[in-house]
C-alpha cells in the first residue's frame, strides 16, 4: 500500500496532479478542491489510498489524513466506488459532510453528482453511526447554517438541489465558514445572478 506522494507537482487537470517523486512523474487522482490549490512547481505532500483493479492501480490522494480515511469509509458503502467517493469530497471536507450524514441532511448529499436519493439515503442508513468522529462542532454549525440558507433559497423558488449547490459553493472556502445565514444567502444570491 502507498500510504503517501510527496514531491514537486509538474501538472494539474480537473481532477488529478501528476507529482514527480524522484524522477518518476505518479498520477495521483485528487478531489476537484485539491487539484484546484495546486500550481505547477510546488511542493506537496499528500496522503494516499491505493486501489488495485484487474486493468489498473489508481491513486487517490488527499491533503488532510482526515480526508483520506474518510475516502476509505465512504468506500464501505453499498454502491460507492472510488469515482462517488472522490466526488463527494470534492466541494466539502470530511466534517461537513459527516454533519449531513448525522443530521441526516439529504439535500446536500444529494446535490453530490454521481450519489442521487437512494445513494444518498444508503450513506445516511450504513454511515450515521460511523462518521460522529469526523464530525466537528464548527461543522455542526455551518451545516446547521447551510440548512437554514438551504431553506430560504426553496422559499424564494430554487429546487432542494439548486440551493444545496448554491450554499455548497459559498461554503467551499474556508474563510466564509464564520458566515451568518444571512451574509451566505447573500452570497449565493449574489454568485447564481440573481438578487
Amino acid at each position: 500500500m502507498i500510504s503517501s506522494v510527496a514531491g514537486t507537482v509538474k501538472s494539474t487537470s480537473v481532477n488529478s496532479v501528476v507529482v514527480e517523486v524522484g524522477g518518476i512523474g505518479v498520477l495521483v487522482q485528487v478531489p476537484i478542491r485539491t487539484a484546484a490549490s495546486f500550481t505547477s512547481g510546488e511542493k506537496v505532500n499528500l496522503h494516499t489510498y491505493l486501489i488495485v483493479r484487474e486493468d489498473a492501480l489508481t491513486l487517490y490522494g488527499f491533503m488532510d489524513i482526515v480526508d483520506r480515511d474518510f475516502f476509505e469509509l465512504l468506500l464501505s458503502v453499498t454502491g460507492v466506488g472510488p469515482k462517488v467517493a472522490q466526488s463527494i469530497l470534492s466541494n466539502s471536507d470530511a466534517s461537513l459532510i459527516a454533519n449531513a450524514v448525522i443530521s441526516g441532511n439529504l439535500k446536500l448529499l444529494e446535490s453530490v453528482p454521481g450519489l442521487g436519493k437512494k445513494g444518498a439515503q444508503r450513506l445516511v442508513l450504513e454511515l450515521k453511526d460511523k462518521v460522529v468522529p469526523f464530525a466537528s462542532a464548527s461543522g455542526q454549525k455551518a451545516n446547521s447554517v447551510s440548512h437554514q440558507v438551504e431553506n430560504a433559497l426553496v422559499g424564494l423558488g430554487y429546487s432542494n438541489k439548486e440551493a444545496a449547490l448554491m450554499v455548497n459553493q459559498v461554503l467551499t472556502d474556508a474563510t466564509k465558514a464564520s458566515l451568518s445565514s444571512a451574509e451566505i444567502l447573500k452570497l449565493a444570491l449574489k454568485n447564481s445572478g440573481k438578487k
